[in-house]
């Protein structure tokens, strides 16, 4: 994640995205920079328009994170569910507030 934020900083402030400098603000906040995921990260980046992905909706969440209210209402009429299942779902629930 931090390596994605290394490269909004340099976006933001009007300045190319190399590996030498997502390496500079990786190493500048105390992070050890894998070569590899640095050079990973810039060759990813270099054909993307990051102001047109930042202006694109996000919509790969909004379907999952729908789902699961609609999936809670049908269960709540039928008889009592096993208690195994009920974690589970809290478990789910859980996960479509981080990506919601």
């Amino acid at each position: 994640m931090e390596y994605m934020y290394a490269a909004m900083l340099l976006h933001s402030a009007g300045k190319q995205i190399t590996e030498e400098a997502v390496t500079g603000i990786l190493s500048a906040a105390g992070v050890q920079a894998d070569g590899v995921r640095v050079k990973a990260l810039v060759a990813a980046l270099a054909e993307v328009n990051i102001d047109e992905a930042l202006k694109a909706p996000v919509f790969a969440a909004a379907p999952a994170a729908a789902a699961a209210p609609a999936a809670k209402a049908e269960e709540k009429p039928a008889a009592a569910a096993p208690k195994k299942e009920e974690k589970k779902e809290e478990d789910l629930q859980g996960l479509g507030a981080l990506f919601g």
